[in-house]
C-alpha cells in the first residue's frame, strides 16, 4: 500500500456495510501509522487491485506482540463489487507467505458472530481456518467473539 491508496482504501472500508464509526477510525488510524512510518514494524498493508489497477481489497496485519511466530490479522476487506472475484483469496495468501517470511507458525483472526459475518467467517473456514474459540457477549449482548488460527509451519 503506497500514500495514493489511502482514499482508496477509506472508502472500501466504509462501503464494506460490516463496520461502525469507531472500527473505521481504528482501521484507518493503522492505515495512517502503516503510512506515516515507513520504520515501524507493527503493522503492515497490502492491496489488491484489479486490471485497471483499481484497489478492491486490503488486508492489515502484525506479529502478536511477546510471541515467536504468531500474527494477527487485524482487517481485511473487499469492495462490496468485487467479492466473490478472488481478491479476498489472493490478500490471504499473500498474508500467509509474509508471516512465513519472518518465520511466522500460526496466524490468528478475530471477527464478530453478528449475521452480518456469516460470509466473513465462511471465508476463513474456506481457507483453512479454524474457530478455536468463542467469547459469549464480548462485543454486546449477543455478538460473541470469534477467534479463528491457521498453523502455517
Amino acid at each position: 500500500m503506497v500514500q495514493a491508496d489511502r482514499e482508496a482504501v477509506a472508502d472500501l472500508i466504509v462501503s464494506a456495510g460490516n463496520f461502525n464509526q469507531t472500527e473505521i477510525d481504528c482501521a484507518l488510524e493503522l492505515v495512517d501509522i502503516y503510512l506515516a512510518d515507513e520504520e515501524q514494524t507493527d503493522y503492515h498493508i497490502a492491496v489488491a487491485q484489479d486490471s485497471a489497477s483499481r484497489v478492491q481489497a486490503y488486508a492489515c496485519w502484525g506479529p502478536v506482540p511477546l510471541t515467536r511466530g504468531t500474527f494477527d490479522l487485524y482487517w481485511i476487506a473487499t469492495h462490496p463489487d468485487a467479492r466473490s472475484r478472488g481478491f479476498g483469496r489472493a490478500l490471504m495468501n499473500f498474508v500467509e507467505n509474509k508471516a512465513l517470511e519472518r518465520k511466522g507458525r500460526l496466524l490468528a483472526v478475530e471477527t464478530s458472530s453478528k449475521p452480518s459475518y456469516a460470509s466473513t467467517t465462511a471465508f476463513y473456514r474456506r481457507l483453512g481456518y479454524a474457530e478455536i474459540y468463542r467469547i459469549a457477549d464480548f462485543y454486546d449482548i449477543g455478538d460473541d467473539k470469534l477467534t479463528f488460527v491457521k498453523r502455517l509451519s
